[in-house]
């Protein structure tokens, strides 16, 4: 009982130490927040939260930011403001294309921990309803790292790199966001019975983790093969999935597809000193930039999360509220989910909403 007492006390003030790092400075009573739209239809997206920012008088200043494929300029922008909003930036196949900048952003601010939240809409018509799943993904090693060569012409050596400090505090990062959200189980997506040290690495250090410091929470592993299976049949069963890099990256794109779309997704990247919200499910669309049909949802929903991390929470329940009550009404939705409004007319539909409260 002691020792569960201290648990949670060290606990507490850790994350109220965390949390005052990741703050920016309030000048005047408003906060001032790096926006970074994006490629593709992120300046639409930006733009449908910016106006709704304006109708409700929101007191936060956007810093924008055209880093124009460089991403030093997004970087000291960041750096002072501490919390950012941010598109996805296009990253090619072809081979003579520069490598991710969403990646090189996150290991250059360490924003180590991606949250994305995959819950179903009212008016969405989906497969399996009621979904309600959260996938925390290490950002920061593993096959995103970048760490590649030819050895020789035609061979080509991917180095895919898995340490005890990052699996780890991605680990806790988990069983804290458990803990503060009501959540009842963690489970670590792996592929251990092949890759056994790597792998086996990020398996056991999550179960060790959540058997000394989370003893309320449930500590479950699966492989993730058949994590992949597991959730599109039966994705309630899941709760909080925690993973390496590409794994999440994949088991997100099947979250997107139970939800509806990756239109909806709202997502966030956290690191010891930055905060950086973004859409959940990391689609750039290219072939739609431009057209007024993207749907804004997951941008406008990673806001509202941007707006609870600094403690602005009647704003953000006010707009994810209005949100999801013009998708329920399904009058002014975009053709992703089975509407035929434009970007700009649903965006003016939640506005509309926020009028009636």
């Amino acid at each position: 009982m002691l020792r569960n007492c201290f648990i949670k006390s060290r606990r507490s003030l850790a994350t109220a130490a965390f949390k005052e790092q990741l703050l920016p400075k309030k000048y005047g009573g408003r906060y001032t927040v790096t926006l970074i739209p994006g490629d593709g239809i992120g300046q639409e997206i930006t733009s449908s939260v910016r106006k709704i920012f304006s109708s409700e008088n929101i007191p936060i200043d956007f810093e924008e930011i055209d880093a124009e494929n460089n991403v030093s300029k997004a970087v000291e922008s960041l750096k002072r403001n501490k919390v950012g909003l941010k598109g996805i930036w296009h990253t090619s196949a072809d081979q003579s294309g520069h490598g991710s900048l969403n990646v090189a952003l996150r290991k250059e601010l360490d924003v180590y921990a991606n949250v994305a939240l995959f819950k179903s809409f009212d008016g969405v018509k989906t497969k399996i309803p009621n979904v309600d799943l959260v996938i925390i993904r290490e950002n920061t090693e593993g096959e995103y790292s970048g760490l590649e060569h030819e050895s020789v012409p035609g061979v080509v050596e991917s180095l895919r790199i898995v340490t005890r400090a990052k699996s780890e505090r991605v680990a806790r990062f988990a069983f804290d966001f458990a803990v503060k959200n009501n959540r009842k189980s963690v489970t670590a997506v792996h592929k251990a019975n092949i890759m056994k040290l790597g792998d086996g690495l990020f398996k056991n250090t999550v179960a060790e983790v959540g058997a000394a410091e989370y003893p309320e929470i449930e500590s479950k592993s699966i492989i993730v093969d058949n994590a992949s299976m597991q959730a599109v049949a039966k994705p309630h069963q899941f709760d909080i999935l925690v993973t390496p890099n590409m794994y999440g990256a994949i088991l997100g794109n099947i979250g997107s597809a139970l939800v509806g779309s990756p239109g909806l997704v709202p997502g966030a990247n956290f690191g010891r000193e930055y905060a950086v919200f973004e859409p959940g499910s990391r689609h750039v669309g290219l072939d739609i930039g431009g057209k007024d049909i993207a749907n804004p949802t997951a941008m406008i929903l990673s806001s509202a999360l941007m707006l609870r991390h600094l403690g602005l929470n009647e704003y953000a329940d006010r707009i994810s509220r209005a949100t999801r009550e013009v998708i329920a009404e399904g009058k002014k939705t975009t053709r992703d989910i089975g509407g035929s409004s434009k970007t700009s007319e649903f965006t003016e539909a939640i506005i509309e909403k926020l009028k009636t409260y």
